[in-house]
């Protein structure tokens, strides 16, 4: 999806390994995991860290005019970083387009527009898709372990290795939400951002 903007959580990034496994038996029914298919980050020259070790989130009160910016920012660039390899040196040229488009979407860098997509994936991460109510990462990755022990198309080998991965991630769940006002927003434009960020069957 946004290859260069780096991803949320470990927790939910791992999340994500399991249920894109249980996604074509679900009708889409834990599309908000998929939302961490952000690979690991390529903005920053440096070597990332590994996925265990992903920089904490800095946590901003989000406003309407970052939330329609970030949709409108990232509906430019996804044409973009769909065409970038996980594995390649961010291009100058392509880091300055990406600056461009940030700050033509009223955001004043890049950065500050990571940061904003962040704290709208950390919410996101918490939403019930049935209900498109918060309930907290916690309760959704419970939700995603019944789900899983349910599925009976799943092969016992996938099943395995999904109930270790969303376990493994029960362990370290992303962080609260600091800014209540956060939940409010996005619930607002849940299904834009859905659309926008939390990924879809044929990404």
């Amino acid at each position: 999806m946004r290859e260069i903007v780096r991803p949320v959580t470990a927790a939910l990034g791992v999340a994500c390994l399991a249920i894109a496994m249980t996604a074509a038996s679900n009708s889409g029914a834990f599309a908000q995991a998929k939302q961490q298919q952000m690979a690991p980050a390529q903005a920053a020259p440096a070597a990332a860290p590994a996925q265990d070790q992903a920089p904490p989130i800095k946590q901003i009160a989000l406003t309407d005019k970052q939330v329609e910016g970030a949709v409108a920012a990232a509906k430019e660039m996804d044409p973009i970083t769909a065409k970038l390899s996980q594995d390649a040196k961010p291009d100058p040229k392509i880091v300055a387009q990406l600056e461009g488009i940030a700050k033509k979407n009223g955001f004043a860098s890049y950065d500050e527009y990571n940061s904003v997509v962040d704290n709208i994936s950390l919410v996101l991460g918490g939403f019930d898709p049935q209900t498109k109510k918060y309930v907290g990462p916690e309760a959704v990755l419970k939700a995603q372990i019944a789900q899983v022990q349910a599925d009976k198309k799943m092969s016992a080998k996938d099943k395995k290795d999904a109930l270790a991965d969303l376990n493994e991630a029960l362990k370290s769940p992303p962080p609260a939400v600091e800014n209540k006002g956060n939940i409010d927003l996005v619930t607002k434009s849940y299904d834009k951002l859905m659309e926008e960020f939390g990924g879809s069957d044929d990404n």
